[in-house]
């Protein structure tokens, strides 16, 4: 399969596309990698090690592409997805590594599914951190990180999609298939609520911070490494919380009353109970 992806053009060369680029760099080979973005971004990402050449030019960077990965905000990739569809290759598998799956297959299934439009397949990658840009591109932030596909694991497969299986294979990313509605359920709980609820923690100690810096001045490692989440920016997770917000305003409601049941349980031997839920969860992600 590996004949049928040669040129890779990656829209979007930050974190996720830059460490994309990094990745396939290190783990494949006889691959031409290009990138796109903004003109003053593609500059910056031309110095980089990543990528033969980067492009400011939408059409440019499509030219005789045999994978399409979209590394860019959801927005952003929503509006581009009807030009993506006209330009790029017919034979092309085009990607995206978006957080949110569902308003992105609908917008795919209405400019991809009429022939001879490109193959699209939806994806994510559970990976990342909480700085972005290429400087922080990492080839191996993929090692081991689930990658969520959106589909059926089973049945006939377009031989294009089984050879980008072989490369998130290469770079070490442990595949799981998933239904649009599933994923967007389960990264809401799993990673879009620990960000709201780090940004809710920190920005409620900031706004309690004294001339000698009390309360934090007594802080160990534990509350920073409870809020590395806090350190990402609102421009990164703008779009997920909007593409979101269903699941992550009753995942709060129900946090809420959670907090309230602690509350309650302050003096109380019941208290113990959720400590011992939440060592086990802590064993379990440990074991991931």
């Amino acid at each position: 399969m590996a004949h049928l992806i040669h040129r890779i053009a990656v829209l979007g060369t930050g974190l996720i596309g830059g460490s994309f680029a990094l990745a396939l760099r290190k783990h494949a080979t006889d691959l031409r990698i290009v990138g796109w973005d903004r003109p003053d971004v593609a500059r910056a990402a031309r110095s980089s090690a990543a990528f033969d050449d980067t492009f400011s030019d939408l059409d440019t960077a499509l030219r005789a592409a045999d994978l399409v990965y979209i590394a860019l905000p959801i927005g952003v990739t929503l509006d581009l997805l009807p030009e993506i569809a006209r330009l790029a290759p017919r034979r092309a598998l085009v990607t995206d590594a978006c957080s949110t799956k569902l308003r992105i297959v609908e917008g795919a299934a209405e400019v991809f599914s009429q022939p001879p439009a490109p193959f699209f397949l939806a994806g994510h990658p559970m990976a990342g951190r909480e700085l972005s840009g290429i400087d922080h591109a990492d080839a191996d932030l993929f090692q081991d990180a689930p990658y969520a596909l959106i589909g059926e694991s089973t049945g006939p497969r377009d031989p294009r999609v089984s050879a980008f299986l072989k490369l998130l294979e290469k770079i070490g990313a442990r595949v799981m298939w998933l239904g649009a509605q599933q994923h967007d359920y389960a990264v809401g709980l799993a990673s879009h609520l620990p960000q709201l609820v780090a940004v809710g923690l920190a920005s409620f100690l900031y706004d309690r911070l004294d001339e000698n810096g009390l309360p934090i001045t007594v802080a160990g490692s534990g509350l920073r490494d409870s809020l590395r989440l806090a350190g990402s920016p609102y421009a990164t997770w703008r779009d997920i919380v909007l593409t979101n917000r269903d699941v992550l305003s009753a995942a709060l409601d129900l946090l809420t009353q959670r907090l309230d049941d602690l509350r309650e349980r302050l003096g109380s031997r019941e208290l113990e109970a959720d400590f011992d839920s939440a060592n086990e969860l802590y064993r379990l992600l440990r074991g991931l």
